[in-house]
């Protein structure tokens, strides 16, 4: 029986799906929050779904400007805590952590809300001024 591999994707179908430019992909890439592609026999880049996942978690952290190490330091985590092997003291140490990021989330939206609060209220003024 052959084991066959999960289809891969060009990075064309990623960019399509995922809604980042191939720019971005490649960035991603290069800075180590993406690992680096397997290539096809004419050196195109292929991604698998897994890759598609993180990219598509990384496109929800950028508007909570999260710094590209945090990003990494969350992915990792998130990898870590899917693995099989975790002490009982190692899992509650990465669910804490995980924990953290979580608290931080909440007080980027809350600014984020903030803000979107604020440029209501301008956009509302404006609308008054040109009534």
């Amino acid at each position: 029986m052959r084991v066959t591999s999960p289809p891969r994707m060009q990075i064309g179908d990623v960019a399509d799906r995922t809604g980042l430019s191939l720019r971005t992909i490649r960035h991603y890439e290069e800075v180590g929050l993406l690992p680096e592609s397997r290539r096809s026999s004419g050196g195109f880049r292929l991604y698998d779904e897994q890759a598609v996942a993180r990219l598509l978690l990384i496109k929800r952290m950028k508007p909570l400007d999260f710094s590209l190490e945090e990003m990494r330091d969350l992915i990792d985590l998130r990898d870590r805590l899917t693995g099989p092997d975790l002490s009982s003291a190692t899992r509650a140490d990465l669910r804490e952590r995980l924990a953290s990021y979580h608290a931080l989330v909440d007080q980027k939206l809350t600014r984020l809300r903030q803000q979107a609060d604020s440029a209501q209220a301008f956009a509302d003024q404006l609308a008054a001024e040109l009534a």
